[in-house]
């Protein structure tokens, strides 16, 4: 009796379209790519990252106007390089959506900042150094968000110890919820002002 081999059927998956522009455009610098789906992901190394984001907002076949969300995974112990930061965009004139990821190492946890490019991105990067540590290169006023000044340490690190107390700190007033308020309100003296 003989036997067939079975021919090989696997076709090669074609690259989506939002991978293939980058592909073309930065020939080398994408590192991996997958798609599930339908949403697209690329990573590309931290050295030339604005170059490629520039190009992702201001491309007429990209156009990613909104930058959804910024945030990092510490991946201590099960990668070669711990940090990775993880930008989602949108565009909502075309509708499409793409997931950047960029590798940040321990030694030197930095990256250049996209503020210039996504004025939103302020308040994602400042929680991004708050939690993990990551320095954003040339960010305007790079200071913790969400925790106190004198807190030590940055709590979504995998290697933060979990019973450590931090000293209490007192309640201050802050200025800015306050202007905020004024700005919305019809009659800003219905709100008592903070004591300063």
């Amino acid at each position: 009796m003989e036997t067939k081999q079975a021919e090989n059927t696997t076709q090669p998956q074609e690259i989506p379209k939002l991978t293939a522009l980058v592909l073309e455009k930065f020939p080398g610098r994408v590192t991996a790519r997958h798609t599930c789906l339908g949403d697209e992901t690329i990573t590309i190394p931290r050295e030339g990252m604005l170059e490629v984001f520039a190009f992702l907002r201001d491309d007429k076949h990209c156009r990613f106007n909104l930058m959804v969300d910024l945030t990092a995974v510490d991946y201590l112990g099960l990668r070669e390089t711990r940090f990775e930061l993880v930008v989602h965009l949108k565009s909502l004139a075309l509708g499409h959506r793409l997931r950047v990821k960029i590798p940040v190492p321990a030694e030197d946890p930095s990256v250049d900042s996209l503020i210039n490019l996504w004025g939103a991105v302020d308040w994602y990067e400042r929680e991004c150094f708050d939690m993990y540590g990551l320095i954003f290169k040339n960010h305007p006023n790079l200071k913790r968000l969400i925790l106190y000044d004198s807190f030590v340490g940055h709590p979504l690190r995998k290697d933060y110890p979990i019973h450590l107390q931090q000293p209490r700190v007192t309640l201050r007033p802050v200025r800015e919820r306050y202007d905020y308020m004024c700005r919305v309100m019809k009659d800003p003296s219905e709100t008592e002002q903070p004591p300063l």
